[in-house]
């Protein structure tokens, strides 16, 4: 039950709640105006049994017109003349009939009138009901349309007042589908208004954050750059042997932790979309292997190749992470398993320490790690992301396994 509460929707649950309201409200009304019904029709028989029994039981008596006129005031009745009896009774249609020790008793309804019939011996009697009716279902009917309208009026009010909470979770969505220039307005200074203002605030100064942070990594970039390009341009003068070879992969391998910053930049703004093309998993392997500039021999490379369609240079990049972690943390052989389906990386050695989220993260790594700078499997994550694959980590048998897997539905 509370799971159900927690995922309804604010404006489902207020539907949901008015209409059950109105409806109990509508029940209960049209249970008591046909309660109140039936109370009237019972007490108006009982009021023409009285009459009947009074007139037909002093009928012999011959009470004077005085009496007779003074009783039918008091009961709002009114005689009817025999030639309207005759017509009343041929038009009529009878909703009682009833017999006693003083004579029989007949009521009539022609439409919404009431009609009393008394007869005796030779003695018959024409009543018209003048009894002004009961305006107790009246206003019933009056009440319940009252507070049905004041009831929908409360409903439109706050729906309306709850409107500007849609808007603002529509424009938090387009905020969260990569929208930075979205801006957040609210006339109102009510709860809703100062969510919004402060959302807006939040939005701004996410934005200035961004801007700052892409501007320091374009700076970074450009300023290592130079010296970098300078230090490649010295070694050439140095003459050849292993100090030069050794200088050459280190300046090398700084272009190379450049370009994957600017990767991570380029994956970690809202408006990146990956360039897919056809390529083959054996030819996005290859690129990983040679962007490690790796020995093959120290690889168990095991391929099924087809045709696949990804952001190769990204893929290349991911699985470029994922050896390298393997060849700096584990033992032995690194194995490599890939076909359309998924990508393998296994290596042997302990456990991670803890859970894969926490990995994911930039700059975290095993405690007693200190080379690398932590970022290899955040990068991973993202490139995954973007491609809308998953990542997978598992420990069997004291192999370390990290799989990417291209067509999960998990």
């Amino acid at each position: 039950m509370k799971n159900i509460f927690r995922n309804i929707s604010v404006y489902a649950f207020i539907n949901a709640l008015f209409a059950l309201v109105l409806s109990l409200l509508l029940t209960a009304i049209s249970l008591f105006i046909y309660w109140d019904k039936e109370i009237q029709e019972k007490e108006a028989l009982t009021r023409y049994k009285l009459i009947s029994n009074v007139l037909l039981s002093t009928a012999q008596l011959n009470p004077t017109e005085k009496e007779k006129k003074k009783f039918y005031k008091n009961f709002h009745i009114k005689p009817i003349s025999l030639n309207q009896s005759r017509l009343l009774l041929s038009k009529g249609s009878v909703v009682f009939e009833g017999e006693s020790v003083y004579g029989n008793m007949q009521i009539f309804s022609i439409g919404e009138n009431k009609y009393i019939y008394l007869q005796r011996y030779g003695y018959t009697l024409m009543l018209k009901d003048m009894k002004i009716k009961s305006l107790r279902i009246q206003i019933t009917i009056f009440i319940a349309i009252l507070i049905s309208i004041l009831f929908i009026f409360l409903y439109l009010g706050i729906i309306r007042k709850l409107n500007p909470l849609k808007i603002l979770t529509q424009q938090i969505e387009e905020f969260a589908d990569g929208n930075m220039n979205i801006k957040i307005s609210q006339n109102s200074n009510d709860e809703i208004g100062k969510i919004a203002q402060s959302f807006d605030n939040a939005i701004h100064h996410i934005q200035t954050l961004l801007d700052s942070k892409n501007l320091f990594m374009r700076n970074m970039m450009h300023e290592l750059k130079t010296p970098i390009t300078r230090g490649r341009i010295a070694i050439e003068m140095v003459e050849d042997g292993m100090s030069k070879e050794t200088l050459i992969r280190a300046f090398e391998r700084m272009n190379e932790l450049i370009a994957e910053l600017a990767q991570v930049e380029r994956l970690t703004t809202q408006d990146f979309q990956p360039l897919m093309h056809e390529s083959s998993i054996q030819n996005i392997v290859n690129s990983s292997i040679d962007l490690l500039f790796l020995d093959r021999s120290k690889l168990n490379i095991q391929i099924e190749d087809s045709p696949f369609t990804t952001d190769t240079k990204l893929l290349a990049l991911a699985i470029k992470n994922l050896l390298d972690n393997a060849l700096k943390y584990g033992e032995k052989e690194t194995t490599i398993i890939a076909n359309k389906n998924f990508i393998q990386v296994i290596s042997i050695g302990n456990s991670l320490e803890n859970p894969l989220s926490y990995y994911l993260e930039p700059f975290t790594q095993e405690e007693k790690r200190d080379s690398g700078f932590g970022l290899g499997l955040y990068i991973v994550h993202n490139i995954v992301h973007r491609l809308n694959y998953k990542l997978h980590y598992f420990h069997k048998g004291g192999k370390n396994i990290f799989e990417l897997t291209f067509n999960s539905k998990d």
